[in-house]
């Protein structure tokens, strides 16, 4: 508040000078509230430090507690390494089979399932290098819907219309042809056979 809000509220300005001069010494209440809950954080902390010190001590007084605890979180360590080998050597595998699918089968993912994994070998560069083709050859013949039929020329071809390439392998436009017609007639002074002229 200043002092024209509190000369409005009815006091005079004498007391109103008062209030304001007396107001730069009192805190309000919220920021009260705020450095009651800081300090109580504090000595919350101040309590939990001294709890996990006496802790401390007490296992640095007996290392076979120590070294019991460390030996599990070694296990433990172990543990997960060992999961996320398996797991990173489980996404190579399943990478490289369906690079080596690609284009082979409809649904990569469903033949990748179907695939026995113990079987495959993968090379050095990551790519598949044994066990794949056998495999690949038994789902074949089992389940042959998965797989992208391979278009292969069945030996027939259409017919050649007359006049059409006798196998010189020179094949010409229709509308090249009529060109070449009109302007050997044109060139032929003879105007009797021409619709145009």
């Amino acid at each position: 508040m200043n002092k024209e809000q509190l000369i409005a509220l009815g006091l005079s300005e004498e007391q109103a000078d008062k209030v304001i001069s007396g107001f730069g010494q009192m805190v309000p209440k919220t920021r009260l509230d705020d450095k009651i809950n800081e300090v109580k954080d504090l000595k919350d902390q101040i309590i939990q430090r001294d709890k996990d010190l006496t802790e401390l001590k007490k296992q640095a007084d007996g290392n076979a507690d120590l070294q019991t605890k460390f030996e599990a979180l070694e296990k433990q360590y172990k543990d997960e390494k060992v999961i996320l080998e398996t797991k990173i050597k489980e996404t190579q595998m399943s990478s490289a089979l369906k690079l080596a699918l690609a284009g082979k089968v409809h649904d990569a993912d469903l033949v990748t399932n179907l695939i026995d994994k113990t079987k495959i070998e993968l090379g050095v560069d990551g790519n598949v290098s044994k066990g794949l083709d056998e495999q690949i050859k038994e789902l074949q013949t089992s389940k042959s819907f998965l797989f992208v039929q391979e278009t292969k020329g069945s030996g027939i071809k259409g017919a050649t219309p007359p006049g059409g390439d006798k196998g010189g392998g020179n094949t010409t436009d229709v509308g090249v042809n009529f060109a070449k017609m009109a302007n050997e007639k044109a060139s032929s002074n003879n105007n009797d056979n021409n619709p145009w002229g």
